[in-house]
């Protein structure tokens, strides 16, 4: 009938300017999406972090954190970044991969952090990282070595540290020039970060024409070595590279020295201050591979500006080479945000990966097109009979 066709002239109508009004809102809200990325504020800016608060791997993740709410903290006090405060929000993983992606998923979906920073570890970050890659969320300086997340494809993960490959080159490189050394064992974490290690060391030897003498491993998050230090001691290898967490691997020397007495090489990741106080009198003559300067070295400015946040953040904390590495995470960080006035994700991304070079007073990273690595720097150090950590130039006459 008549009546009815003006009824729906005006349905139409209204459905086509609601229609209409969703179509704009929605192309506002992408547009207003490039302007402003999830976890900018007006006064803030908010990072999420994923990382062992709790297990057999706890001093790692609460180092990292350390370092940078230290740098933060330390930024906020001089009025934050354009304005903006820097916030940290830090979620328990264990160490374990399902728990790193379920709170990676959180931080970015619901949390809507800005970015993340400093993952702890191999096997988590490799649940974690290419889910922030897939959702263009930057992943900044995670503390590991591992060789997949130097792969370029991964867009926005950005690395601050020598890879593992590099790590256990420099050991193997110390142990033949120095010493002449041929047997070489391998004690590794039966997962992605053991792996890494272990091929590291593996090629190293290669170009070397060696081969390891005995390779055995232990599980994540457990110190059952003992069917690894019996395989290896049977071995008699004259140098044992340890590619683990602190606790199983201080077990693993202890029980070790009860039969032979090789030199002991242990990656970064161990976490030097969570060794010696593991293994107390034990840990004289230990060697660690670093991948940041000494926390007592006060010919680079960076550390004693770290020393000095360190002290007004938490004037109880022990310095380390951990929080040391969070700490300069996080000024990686505020180098990226001081670079963006209107702070987008992918603005941030760019002013670190295609800057000609940062210097994080004294620290110089560098970054390229196909180089998401900033520091190629590895120093060989010694655990001394006070159970510092000392800069070693040569294994020779050290052992």
């Amino acid at each position: 009938s008549n009546t009815e066709l003006p009824y729906l002239k005006r349905v139409t109508l209204a459905i086509l300017v609601t229609g209409t009004m969703l179509v704009v809102a929605f192309t506002q809200e992408l547009l207003g999406e490039e302007q402003v990325s999830p976890g900018v504020f007006d006064d803030r800016v908010v990072f999420g972090q994923s990382a062992a608060f709790t297990g057999p791997a706890q001093a790692l993740g609460q180092a990292m954190r350390l370092g940078i709410e230290a740098a933060f903290s330390e930024q906020n006090a001089s009025g934050g970044v354009h304005g903006r405060m820097l916030e940290l929000i830090s979620m328990d993983d264990r160490y374990e991969p399902s728990f790193a992606y379920a709170n990676t998923r959180t931080l970015i979906a619901k949390e809507k952090v800005f970015g993340l920073i400093g993952e702890v570890g191999t096997p988590t970050s490799r649940s974690a990282a290419p889910l922030a890659d897939s959702e263009a969320v930057p992943f900044l300086a995670p503390f590991t070595g591992a060789g997949f997340l130097r792969d370029p494809e991964l867009k926005t993960v950005v690395n601050l540290r020598a890879s593992y490959a590099q790590e256990t080159e420099h050991m193997v490189e110390r142990l033949t020039a120095d010493l002449g050394v041929t047997r070489v064992a391998v004690l590794y974490q039966n997962d992605s970060y053991g792996q890494s290690g272990l091929n590291g060391v593996i090629d190293a030897l290669d170009r070397r024409g060696l081969k390891p003498v005995a390779t055995w491993y232990y599980e994540r998050n457990t110190s059952a070595v003992k069917a690894a230090v019996f395989h290896i001691s049977e071995a008699n290898p004259e140098a044992v590279i340890m590619i683990g967490a602190y606790q199983p691997v201080a077990k693993a020397i202890s029980l070790l020295r009860l039969d032979i007495d090789p030199i002991f090489l242990a990656v970064s990741f161990v976490g030097s201050n969570a060794l010696v106080r593991e293994l107390g009198e034990e840990a004289t003559g230990v060697f660690i591979t670093q991948v940041v300067p000494l926390p007592d070295d006060h010919d680079t400015p960076v550390v004693t500006e770290y020393l000095a946040a360190l002290q007004s953040f938490n004037a109880n904390a022990e310095p380390g080479f951990v929080s040391l590495e969070g700490y300069l995470a996080g000024r990686l960080a505020i180098f990226g945000l001081k670079a963006c006035k209107d702070l987008t994700r992918s603005c941030f991304l760019n002013a670190l990966q295609h800057s000609q070079s940062i210097d994080l007073s004294g620290v110089r990273l560098q970054y390229g097109p196909d180089d998401n690595q900033g520091s190629d720097d590895v120093i060989l150090t010694m655990i001394d009979q006070q159970g510092r950590l000392v800069r070693t130039a040569s294994l020779e006459g050290n052992k």
